[in-house]
């Protein structure tokens, strides 16, 4: 008996940090410096790793150890954007795109996919940095960290879906941590990994990922309809 095929893919969003852009030096910098600017100890580069993809605030509480200390969380998210702000003033400063975002992201947009971002960041740095690498141009829609709860919380995904048009099952999100796929999951779309970002290939699986990529350029392979779960 024939298994019944999901419709085709018609929306792609992408997480920015770790999936996109290669910004994992500026963000270990800047907490690093948040923390000690608020008399902490420095957390280790690899927990800072294990908080990307979450919102600022509700991420430097889990790197506290102390979530329910808002007051801290919110004194050492404020020295993460001072911190930022410096660091990203530096002449040296650089986030570069991941290989192969731009061809991949040409190439999908000619197929008519839909593109979107699911991010992080507030919308004002999101913004910054897609005019900056000149990807504005492809996405109709941004979801970002001031606008909705943090991951993986399902609510960016959602407001793509109604922006766009488009069902749970026609969508894809593609990221680089736990977050991006539980998000994925918790909306009833499918979640694709990608292993050169912040979390292991194999905590994506466990949280849900169909494909886990070691090169962005492998996206397009993925997209075929699959058998209805």
């Amino acid at each position: 008996m024939a298994h019944p095929v999901r419709p085709p893919v018609r929306l792609i969003v992408f997480d920015c940090d770790g999936t996109l852009v290669d910004s994992q030096a500026t963000i270990v910098t800047c907490a690093q410096a948040a923390f000690v600017a608020c008399g902490l100890v420095p957390p280790h580069a690899d927990a800072i790793r294990r908080i990307v993809g979450l919102s600022l605030e509700p991420a430097m509480g889990v790197l506290l150890g102390d979530a329910d200390d808002l007051d801290l969380s919110r004194r050492i998210a404020a020295e993460y954007r001072t911190a930022f702000f410096a660091y990203r003033a530096r002449p040296d400063f650089d986030e570069p795109l991941f290989d192969g975002v731009v061809a991949l992201l040409d190439r999908l947009s000619a197929e008519n996919y839909v593109l979107g971002v699911a991010t992080g960041k507030a919308m004002a740095g999101l913004v910054r940095v897609l005019e900056h690498h000149d990807l504005a141009r492809y996405f109709v829609t941004l979801q970002t960290a001031d606008l909705h709860p943090s991951k993986p919380h399902p609510a960016m995904l959602e407001a793509a879906m109604r922006e766009t048009g488009c069902a749970a099952d026609e969508t894809v999100i593609v990221g680089d941590t736990t977050f991006d796929i539980e998000m994925g999951v918790r909306a009833g779309c499918r979640a694709i990994g990608v292993a050169y970002g912040n979390h292991p290939s194999a905590e994506l699986y466990e949280a849900g990922a169909e494909h886990v990529m070691h090169h962005i350029g492998e996206l397009t392979g993925f997209l075929a309809p699959l058998p209805a779960r």
